[in-house]
């Protein structure tokens, strides 16, 4: 339902459309000039106006000039005289969307409000995406643009049932992305069912999938029902889909292709509708080289694809992520606290090799460590984080040097560029050399270089 108004002098007109369009289910007004338009506009609230564009006092065009130098944004349709369409043309430059020529019949007007409250559907819709898209994505934080790519085909392939295989690092947040999709689509009443496919060992997962009848092995002492069945109507997500053994794959393969499964120790087939999300942070490609995984599997789950970026990738989403991650341990461990904008910087420029739960992590403890103000309040300072991050890898020397080097990001980054370029002409190139004398590892300096354009000229290493 929307709220509509009708601007017209014509009483006997304008009373028809309140009754048409409000026979639609639409709150409608109806009022008999521009002044009376303008004042009911003020007080807010309509959805759309539609305006005869002659009308005494305050015309029409002289009301959508008025909402214009307002800032008033309006859906608008304009009912003009026939062949006055040129000064419906100069009604549309002041921002109205359609019009129409008297006399039209009510259809004609009805389908021109449908179509203008369609748009402003798809209007709003996308304002709404675009605010949740600037904090996160349902339970997922992000706003950088790498995560603003996973969340777009996040809903694109929610739409869907086909299967989906999520890559990335260990911590990224595999198991979120399914949940969302899973969240999202239309198997969203139906349950989530989660499997970490290296935690169980080869004996027992097939059983832990595909159920098991009455004395299948030794300890079977009754029928039990698989992850496949438990997920009827909904969707299966198998983490770690690479630790999984050959023969188990076969059977993965044939429920992928027929939908139909057989419990260990059974021979009767039971027809299961679920939906299979994996992931996996190792090379499935390779595996299929080595031998390792089914090719035909591969490709069965690898319908599309959707690849996680790691923390170092998206460093804009530190601060975003710290708010969020802060605000879940006060929940759990009732202790309230901040980063400071020093501490902060150490975390934007750390290389994050467990990714989000490490942050998640570490923060914890710092939260812990934190001593406590007047307040209560907890505030997170440099020397609260672990001796990884606050620089070096143990070196007293250099962990000073990196703490001389704290303060705002750009001050940061012109202090750490002057050291590693110092380090590099000292060692001549040789980035093993200034990876040594810097204490860092050296895929950690070549990253660093590669950041702050430092390695066009480099040397052997």
């Amino acid at each position: 339902m929307a709220r509509i108004l009708v601007a017209d002098d014509n009483a006997g007109l304008r009373d028809v459309m309140v009754e048409s369009l409000g026979g639609l289910g639409h709150e409608v007004r109806g009022v008999g000039s521009g002044d009376a338009a303008r004042d009911a506009l003020e007080e807010g609230g309509f959805d759309l106006l539609v305006t005869d564009l002659r009308m005494p006092g305050l015309d029409g065009l002289a009301l959508l000039e008025h909402l214009k130098a307002r800032g008033q944004q309006l859906l608008t349709i304009v009912m003009t005289a026939h062949g006055s369409v040129d000064t419906a043309v100069k009604a549309m430059h002041l921002g109205a969307l359609d019009f129409v020529e008297k006399p039209f019949q009510l259809s004609t007007m009805e389908a021109k409000v449908k179509k203008a409250l369609e748009r402003l559907a798809i209007v709003e819709e996308n304002r709404l995406l675009r605010a949740e898209l600037a904090q996160g994505y349902g339970s997922m934080i992000g706003s950088s643009p790498p995560m603003r790519a996973v969340f777009e085909l996040i809903t694109k392939v929610s739409e869907t049932s086909t299967p989906v295989l999520i890559l990335g690092e260990s911590g990224t947040g595999k198991e979120l992305v399914a949940r969302e999709i899973h969240r999202r689509s239309a198997r969203k009443d139906g349950p989530f069912v989660a499997v970490n496919c290296a935690a169980l060992a080869e004996s027992l997962l097939e059983s832990e999938l595909f159920g098991h009848e009455r004395g299948a092995f030794t300890g079977a002492t009754q029928t039990k029902r698989g992850k496949f069945e438990l997920a009827q109507g909904g969707t299966l997500f198998l983490d770690e889909v690479g630790e999984i053994s050959l023969s188990t794959q076969v059977k993965l393969l044939r429920f992928l292709q027929e939908k139909e499964l057989e419990r260990v120790g059974g021979s009767k087939t039971i027809k299961v509708d679920v939906r299979v999300v994996c992931a996996t942070n190792r090379d499935l490609r390779l595996q299929v080289e080595e031998g390792a995984f089914r090719e035909d599997l591969f490709y069965r789950i690898n319908v599309i694809s959707i690849t996680l970026p790691s923390l170092r990738e998206r460093r804009d989403d530190v601060p975003l992520l710290v708010e969020a991650l802060l605000a879940r341990h006060q929940g759990t461990t009732g202790l309230e606290g901040s980063v400071g904008e020093e501490a902060l910087a150490l975390l934007q420029m750390y290389e994050w090799p467990g990714n989000v739960r490490e942050l998640e992590n570490v923060l914890e403890r710092a939260l812990v460590l934190a001593n406590p103000g007047p307040d209560g309040h907890r505030r997170i300072g440099p020397n609260d984080l672990p001796a990884e991050i606050r620089g070096g890898e143990g070196d007293a020397a250099s962990q000073r040097e990196y703490h001389e080097a704290t303060g705002l990001m750009a001050q940061i980054e012109r202090i750490e560029r002057e050291i590693i370029r110092k380090a590099l002409e000292e060692a001549q190139h040789n980035q093993t050399k200034a990876a040594k004398a810097l204490h860092l590892k050296r895929s950690s300096l070549q990253y660093k270089m590669k950041k702050y354009a430092l390695g066009k000229d480099e040397g052997p290493g």
